[in-house]
């Protein structure tokens, strides 16, 4: 990375307070929907860390699905929305069981709030929401975040928690947002077809270009793609914060961003 760069980033990191962290299924559960213990506990344990350091943390976090479908024991992703009600309200309750347990071994307390489009766009929805994000981050509590899948329909739907995190960075007006993923960040082109494909460390503006980069949907677990986080990134950046796409495999990716270390691709706010 040259040296403006790291300057670009350095100079924002400096004044972070509040930071949103959204983690993907593919970094939550293995292939087979079962959780990934050995990831949570990392994944809590840099969120931790980062919470001692004096950081306010929002963790927006998939793989309710996911862990619904590991303990009703299917095989695939369900296809009808009732199914992946059904998946949702199982796996949700797993999922924040998991985190309520590793959290509380480092001395953390955290909180559920689980969202729709609703939540976003209508004012004296917002406005609750806000306060209570506000109230929480006040009371050093780290608020855990989904969309609420077990009875969300697709005229209330945000999606994908993608644009999710971004929605809630927007209205927090937290300082960064970062996005884990099963990818280092946002290539050229396709790694997993081109091996000459290079990683794209830092993003100053959003062009036509940038976003002909992604491509479509990643794990058969998740729902989110390079696409869903470039729009992510246009959403954070539009609204003043900078965003960052990491690789979620790496066990101190978290304290690495916030050290300017180069990692991940780094998507520059705008002012």
């Amino acid at each position: 990375m040259n040296q403006i760069i790291t300057n670009k980033r350095n100079e924002q990191l400096k004044s972070i307070k509040n930071i949103v962290v959204k983690v993907g299924s593919s970094t939550l559960t293995y292939a087979n929907g079962l959780l990934n213990l050995s990831h949570i506990e990392h994944l809590v344990r840099q969120l931790s860390d980062l919470h001692n350091r004096g950081y306010g943390i929002i963790l927006v976090s998939s793989g309710a699905i996911g862990a619904g479908i590991g303990k009703l024991g299917l095989k695939e992703r369900p296809k009808s929305i009732p199914e992946k009600q059904a998946a949702a309200a199982v796996g949700q309750g797993i999922l924040m069981h998991m985190y309520e347990k590793v959290f509380s071994e480092y001395g953390k307390t955290v909180g559920q709030i689980l969202l729709t489009k609703e939540d976003m766009t209508d004012p004296i929805r917002r406005n609750n929401a806000h306060n209570t994000f506000t109230s929480l981050l006040e009371q050093r509590v780290i608020p855990i975040i989904n969309e609420n899948d077990a009875v969300v329909v697709d005229e209330i739907k945000v999606g994908d928690n993608d644009t999710l995190s971004a929605l809630v960075a927007k209205l927090v007006q937290v300082d960064l947002l970062i996005l884990m993923s099963d990818i280092d960040g946002l290539y050229d082109c396709d790694p997993r077809k081109n091996k000459k494909a290079k990683l794209i460390s830092f993003v100053d503006e959003i062009t036509e270009e940038i976003v002909s980069c992604a491509g479509g949907a990643g794990s058969n677990l998740g729902t989110g793609g390079m696409a869903t986080k470039i729009n992510a990134a246009k959403i954070s950046t539009d609204s003043g914060i900078s965003m960052v796409i990491v690789n979620g495999d790496n066990a101190e990716v978290l304290r690495d961003i916030l050290d300017g270390k180069e990692v991940g691709t780094w998507f520059n706010a705008r002012k």
